[in-house]
């Protein structure tokens, strides 16, 4: 796998039947080990090891219904209450990061009202914080670490 723009981290990855699987320690299971899920999960690592967000208030690939559609997000924290604060959309390091991503990103949101957003291939990150009266993003540089 292609090594990725984000901090080095220890990932537990195998091989069984011809397929290469890496665990997810959300989950708390091997998973098929794709593009996306080598971003995936060195993005969850760097929530936890980089910005100290506990293990217990993240969520992944979860199913929401969207005008009757079935969507999947990649990453989900939760705040303090138990409400969205982070969606994260994960894309494989080969996929352009476009406006398209970011209308994703955006739909998912107006079901979650999450108040940042995260888009990464990996390679390039884009952060924002939700202006929700104004209703448009606040790039940043940064996320939050995070604060209990």
């Amino acid at each position: 796998m292609i090594v990725l723009n984000l901090p080095k981290t220890q990932l537990n990855v195998k091989s069984k039947e011809n397929k290469q699987l890496i665990f997810d320690i959300i989950r708390k299971k091997y998973v098929v080990l794709t593009p996306e899920e080598w971003v995936r999960q060195h993005i969850i690592h760097y929530l936890i090891s980089y910005k100290n967000y506990p293990k217990s208030i993240i969520a992944v690939e979860k199913q929401l219904t969207i005008n009757s559609l079935k969507k999947r997000f990649d990453v989900l924290v939760f705040n303090t209450k138990g409400l969205p604060e982070l969606i994260v959309e994960c894309k494989a390091p080969k996929v352009k990061i476009t406006q398209d991503t970011f209308d994703q990103i955006a739909r998912y949101n107006l079901k979650l009202n999450a108040q940042y957003l995260m888009v990464t291939n990996g390679l390039n990150h884009y952060f924002c914080k939700m202006d929700t009266e104004n209703e448009k993003y606040i790039f940043l540089e940064d996320l939050p670490n995070y604060i209990r």
